[in-house]
């Protein structure tokens, strides 16, 4: 009976070393090698162990499968991209694989983009499948579910995407967060404003957006702009003449640039555009909903990154003639 007890202890003995020199294993660092892998979809943990064999990574791809059996995860495998740290030891990229820490991608959207920048960044993002390649906007529009136009419709920041993930997911969670940024804002509007829906606010945040980059003036830019919708003059702003010229534009604009047949060119029409001009971030919403009670109906730039506003015609002329030295051989442009 004792002989017995003891085979039992020497048993238990022998298995509980055994586990503990596989944990020993596990934790000992790997060999150097390639660190980034692929895994395809339906990768077993038998090939993704003889993968790693086969790059010199570790030495037995049987251990590091009995590693996985005894955690209890020799099935749960998550496809995608990897990168492993170096050093890394066999545990390490187990519990990577098991919970899925994929390699992320970055793609920034950018504050004042038209439609066609945001395209041309999706196409030249790595690793993401370009959905929408080839696509006119209004089938892009229908794969987006989205009824309205396609300029500012979606939230500049960053985005991170994983591998082979689609244009169009990201396309989708940037228009949910303006989405979400717009309801926010539009409930706690300013009341009393010359704009009735929340697409009217948007388009004017992507003007402010366009014309200012200095936080401190798109409150004021903003009640310049309110200044003069609510008394029925254009907004005479820039951006969307260059908006409308599109290719056309090379940096200066002319007088015959100001007449530019468009409907987004305001020299031309009252009110606002059709649509957005570009994207829009939140500061820029927040002034077209918020924007400072002033006097002003002009503003000018003064060629350091600022804006110099006026209440009168007169006081906006001297302005212009103080900051504007125009090399296009047009006459200075009030602003608005």
């Amino acid at each position: 009976m004792r002989s017995f007890f003891r085979g039992i202890l020497g048993a238990v003995a022998f298995g509980g070393a055994c586990v503990g020199g596989w944990y020993f294993l596990a934790d000992r660092p790997l060999h150097p090698g390639p660190r980034t892998f692929h895994l395809p979809a339906g990768t077993t943990m038998r090939a993704f162990a003889e993968m790693l064999k086969q790059r010199q990574v570790i030495d037995s791809a049987d251990s590091f499968v009995a590693l996985a059996e005894l955690n209890g995860e020799g099935h749960a495998l998550k496809s995608g991209v990897y990168r492993f740290p170096d050093p890394a030891t066999p545990l390490q990229i187990l519990r990577m694989v098991v919970s899925g820490q994929v390699v992320e991608y970055p793609l920034t959207l950018v504050p004042g983009w038209t439609f066609h920048q945001v395209r041309q960044a999706l196409a030249q993002a790595p690793h993401l499948r370009n959905d929408i390649k080839g696509l006119s906007r209004a089938a892009v529009r229908a794969a987006l579910h989205r009824q309205g136009s396609l300029e500012g419709a979606f939230f500049p920041d960053t985005y991170y995407y994983t591998y082979e993930a689609s244009a169009t997911s990201v396309l989708i969670r940037a228009q949910k967060r303006l989405q979400a940024l717009m309801r926010k804002d539009w409930k706690g509007r300013a009341p009393q404003l010359p704009i009735h829906t929340p697409e009217q606010a948007l388009i004017l945040a992507s003007l402010i957006q366009k014309e200012t980059a200095k936080a401190g003036e798109r409150r004021k830019i903003a009640g310049v702009f309110m200044n003069r919708l609510r008394l029925g003059m254009k907004l005479e702003t820039d951006p969307t003449v260059i908006f409308s010229l599109g290719k056309r534009y090379h940096g200066a604009l002319t007088i015959a640039d100001l007449a530019f047949p468009s409907p987004y060119n305001t020299y031309l029409h009252y009110g606002l555009p059709p649509t957005p001009i570009g994207l829009c971030g939140a500061r820029a919403l927040y002034a077209a909903l918020h924007p400072d009670k002033t006097r002003a109906l002009y503003f000018v730039a003064t060629g350091r990154g600022g804006h110099v506003f006026s209440d009168t015609l007169q006081a906006q002329d001297q302005e212009i003639r103080k900051y504007e030295i125009d090399s296009t051989g047009r006459p200075p442009v009030r602003k608005p």
